[in-house]
Order: C-alpha cells, then structure tokens, then sequence
C-alpha cells in the first residue's frame, strides 16, 4: 500500500492510504469475464456454460448486498496526489485492449463451433454485455483532458460501434442533464422501454448536431477526419469488416446483436442515474448549475470496483473531470437501493422499478412529494399527479 502524505498548515500532517488501490483491478479484469465460460464450453462441451457470464447480473447485486457500502473520502490535501499517481491511469489503459480481445474471441467461438441458434444469441448477449463496459471505460477517459486518454476513449468505443458518444455526453448531457431537454436523462413514469426508443436515436442526432457545429465553426468539412466521431466509426469499420471477412456472414447477424446489447447496457447506465431528477430553472430562463443531488447515487463497494466508481455519479456530474479514485459521497444524496447490475434487473420489470423508486424519488430531501420538482415523462404526468398529487 502507498501511503499519501502532506503537510498542511491548518490541519497539520495529513496522510491517507487508498485500500482499494489494487482492488481496482477488478474493473480492469471484468470485460475478460466471458472468456470463463467459453474456457467451460471447451471443458465440457455443454453450450450452456456459455451463459455463465450473464451470472454477474445476480452475483453482484448479491455481493453489493452483502458485502455494502464504503462512504469514505480521500482528504481533498491528498486529491492531487492520488490523480497524479499513473497507477490509476495505467489500469483505464489496460482496459481497452481487453475489450478487442474479448469480441475477437466471442466472434471465433461462434464461427468454429456448431452452435444452435440460442447458443450464437446467447454469445452475442455475453459479448455484448462486456463491451458495454468498453462504454463504460470511454466514459472514464473521455472525460479527461489528455490527448491519450481522449483517443483511448474513441478506440474503446469503437468496439460496441458507439463512437459519437463522447461527444454527446460531454457537450450534451453534461449541459442538459436532469432537464426536460436531455434525451439521456429518464422520466418519472417513464419505463426503460419506452426510454430506450427515445435515448439511443436522439443521443445518436444530438452527437451528430454538435459535431457538425464544431466544425462548422471551426470552417471544417463534416466529412473529414476532424469529425471525432468518424475517428471512431472508422475504427469500428475496420474492426467489424475485418470480422466479418474472418470469420463470415454469420458475423453480420452477431456483430448487430452484441451492439444493440451493448449500447442497451450505456441505455440501462443512464436510466438509473438520473431517474426523475430535475433541475430548476433561475430568475432568468436557465437551468441551475448541476448539483450532486441532480444524480442517484450509490457507494456499493463491489459494482464500484467493477465499474470505475461511476455509481459515485453524483459527484461525477456536479466535478466532471475527477478521476474515478477521487469521487467523492455526500450526505443526503439521491441513493439507490442496490448497485448498478441489481438497479438494471430491477429497471427491466418497469411495474416493479416503480414500486421501489417512485416513493424513493418524492422522498428526497429536496423534493419532499413537490412534483413540480420531479422530470416528469409527460404520457404519465396526469396518473402521477392523480396518484401522488
């Protein structure tokens, strides 16, 4: 373990010890996860081991439920030198390769074998479901300000063919987030279906809209290889094509599969942060600053070690470029009951996600049943203030 230390002159000698420095690993090691159960299928023969994978989907929702929370904080003396310390760095770099590794893999399984059609469909759920955590370490270095970590964001997301999404979230959801406005912010009443139909088109028009502005601006050719999120598609292209030329026709029907899933897993992210949450607008027309309680939040230990510590997604969006290491908890935030991959289950039986999350939401400190202080998904708005108004 390193110990970090300093000398402050109000408070004295300050020091801190992360515990969970080499646990972090895990979120390194996770997109590896569907290689256990093709290392079965060749054991055993049975295709059914293939499914293994999606076991994390209970597993650590489990764990997040036995194991808990951890609300503790780096001292803020100590942040600069935890963000300094390449380790951190390094593991968000070692992520992205695997990502590659994992679907050039899935994608041999599924050519070389003779699957049933269940076993191809499920390969293409696994595969998929571990390059939406690709999105996910996108989302972690994209949001920093070096040239290597914004082009390791763009390779990653090349991978579920999602390459538009720094742009957006960077300059559309950050901007927008928790308003009527943003596409990827969910409504009360809303269910994930319903959500879905309306995220992944208007994300993918609004990441198009401000790229094409950028460059305008900047008296550049949308079509040129300025455009960030051609960067990336080309990328995809390649690595996609090249599958398809290696491994077949069959690549075709997989490749589309493991990307719907994949960007359904980002879809399902986005859901749960920002469920009913609302900004409200000044004296003069504009949207309050983003404050950490314009997020859900959850501290559990497990899916944060899996995931980059992005459930510490209230303090992601009130400080967007803090490094994963240093998000920090804050009293009387938005808490969700469970981490992410139980919140996911949960959000794909819409009548039971509102059951657990509706009273939830009115129950926040800052909203207090006042539903002009609820996103409201306008279809529903009449039922919800007939049942809670």
């Amino acid at each position: 373990m390193i110990d970090y230390q300093l000398n402050d002159p109000a408070k004295g000698r300050v020091s801190y010890t992360d515990l969970k420095r080499h646990w972090w690993l895990i979120s390194v090691f996770m997109p590896l996860l569907p290689l256990s159960g093709v290392f079965l299928f060749y054991q055993t023969g049975e295709q059914f081991m293939l499914l293994l994978p999606l076991c994390g989907y209970i597993v650590i929702p489990i764990l997040d439920w036995l194991i808990g929370s951890d609300t503790n904080n780096p001292p803020e003396e100590i942040v600069p030198q935890l963000d300094a310390d390449p380790y951190y760095r390094w593991l968000t770099y070692a992520t992205v390769p695997l990502h590659f590794v994992v679907l050039i893999i899935m994608c041999y399984v599924v050519a070389s074998n003779p699957l049933s059609l269940w076993a191809i469909f499920a390969c293409a759920i696994v595969a998929g479901g571990y390059s939406g955590l690709g999105i996910n370490t996108a989302h972690e270095l994209g949001h920093k300000n070096t040239s290597i970590e914004k082009s390791l964001a763009k390779i990653a997301l090349a991978v579920p063919a999602y390459g538009h999404f720094c742009v957006e979230h960077n300059r559309g959801h950050h901007v927008l987030v928790a308003t009527p406005e943003d596409p990827a912010s969910s409504r009360m009443g809303e269910s994930i279906y319903a959500f879905v139909l309306r995220e992944i088109p208007a994300t993918f028009m609004r990441g198009w809209e401000l790229e094409a502005a950028r460059l305008t601006h900047q008296s550049k050719s949308l079509w040129s290889w300025h455009n960030e999120i051609l960067q990336s598609y080309l990328i995809t292209f390649l690595l996609q094509g090249g599958l398809v030329w290696a491994f077949g026709w069959i690549m075709l029907p997989f490749l589309a599969i493991h990307n719907i899933w994949a960007w359904f897993q980002l879809t399902s992210a986005n859901y749960v942060e920002h469920y009913g949450l609302l900004r409200q607008k000044n004296h003069n027309g504009r949207y309050e600053r983003c404050q950490p309680h314009h997020s859900w939040n959850a501290n559990y230990i497990v899916s944060n070690l899996a995931l980059f510590q992005v459930e510490r997604h209230s303090d992601h969006h009130a400080n967007p470029s803090r490094r994963y290491q240093s998000l920090r908890n804050f009293p009387d935030l938005p808490e969700l009951p469970n981490g992410y991959y139980g919140m996911y289950v949960l959000a794909y039986v819409p009548w039971l996600w509102f059951r657990v999350m509706d009273r939830r939401l009115l129950e926040l400190p800052h909203i207090q049943s006042d539903l002009s202080k609820v996103n409201i998904d306008p279809r529903k708005r009449e039922t919800i203030r007939a049942r809670y108004g």
